[in-house]
């Protein structure tokens, strides 16, 4: 007998050889023992030398696992994203997992759907990269019954677990920097509205300026969405202020690039007449001119532990609900000591 390929070879040629009928050639493959020894035996031969390869759906019926992990992400293009994605990825193939990844576009109401989707396909788990997920979200997760691990959001529950870094942590350590280098007119351009992630950064560097008698006044908080344009909206909304910050803390990377353009755009030089910070450590960052500071998040390490605690959940073992990873600062050239003599210059 012949070996034939496996996208060709179906239960149905396998009991036409064996003579036997379809479902004691499923049972046979399954290992039941309601099926005799030595029949059990023979089909599973037969099936070996036809080519016989079970697909994932069809081991799934059996042992109720289908080896995949759905993956739901706010937007592929965010650079910050593609690098959790990737430790995310690598880690499952490593453990003999795929993954099934649903880009929502940026569109926070596309997420559950995206879950909701995933769940037909018969994920073991599914990670969600987002910091946009709500309280009401939480026990629409808990309904799907499977693991649920979210990264860069603090919100947890019986089957929903966390993997974050820690944001106050982060933007305290802005708060630091900045007044050490003499700032007390700092501002604060926002990410999206939905972003807890945007309220913890400001809450920390919040708290490390009020320690030192200094805040951020809400005429100094500008909206943006965590892209280009809206740094760049951002920052010309603060520079028309009077008085106007002198350093400008960004919730990521990509509205820091985009306030720095800006303010080139308007005249003003970077460090000499206005600080930004930025967050995240994107490739970017180092790239743009000047050298961008900004907090460090290891973006591989979020997906590579978020997996890993994925894969423990899936092997029965008690998980940590909230895994938290500290950030660092990075310092490079778009800060500077304030430019003016007295506090009410400028």
């Amino acid at each position: 007998m012949g070996s034939g390929s496996s996208s060709h070879v179906s239960i149905k040629d396998i009991a036409r050889i064996a003579g036997v009928s379809h479902s004691t050639v499923s049972r046979a493959l399954a290992d039941s023992p309601l099926v005799a020894p030595a029949t059990k035996r023979r089909i599973q031969r037969i099936a070996r030398e036809m080519g016989y390869t079970p697909s994932a759906i069809a081991r799934g019926l059996v042992t109720r696992r289908t080896a995949t992990i759905g993956l739901v992400v706010t937007t592929i293009a965010d650079p910050f994203i593609a690098e959790v994605v990737q430790g995310i990825e690598e880690t499952a193939l490593d453990n003999g997992y795929s993954v099934i990844l649903c880009d929502c576009n940026a569109e926070p109401e596309r997420e559950l759907t995206c879950v909701r989707t995933l769940r037909e396909k018969w994920v073991d788990a599914i990670i969600v990269t987002s910091s946009r997920v709500g309280s009401l979200y939480v026990p629409l997760l808990e309904e799907l019954g499977i693991p649920i691990v979210l990264v860069n959001n603090q919100r947890t529950g019986e089957y929903v677990y966390s993997v974050r870094t820690d944001n106050l942590e982060g933007g305290r350590l802005v708060g630091e920097y900045l007044l050490s280098l003499g700032h007390r007119r700092i501002g604060y351009i926002t990410g999206p509205p939905s972003a807890s992630s945007s309220r913890e950064r400001l809450e920390g560097c919040r708290t490390a300026l009020q320690e030192q008698g200094v805040d951020i006044p809400e005429e100094w908080i500008a909206p943006g969405d965590g892209r280009i344009a809206g740094g760049a909206s951002g920052i010309r909304y603060l520079l028309e202020r009077s008085p106007r910050p002198t350093a400008v803390f960004c919730y990521n990377d990509m509205t820091a690039i985009g306030a720095l353009q800006a303010a080139r755009e308007i005249g003003l030089r970077v460090p000499a007449d206005l600080s930004l910070v930025g967050y995240d450590d994107i490739t970017f960052a180092a790239l743009v001119d000047p050298p961008l500071t900004t907090v460090a998040q290891d973006r591989y390490m979020l997906g590579r532990q978020a997996m890993e605690l994925t894969l423990s959940l899936l092997d029965g073992q008690e998980g940590v609900h909230d895994i938290v990873l500290r950030p660092s600062l990075i310092k490079r050239d778009s800060c500077a000591p304030p430019s003016y003599r007295e506090e009410g210059e400028m």
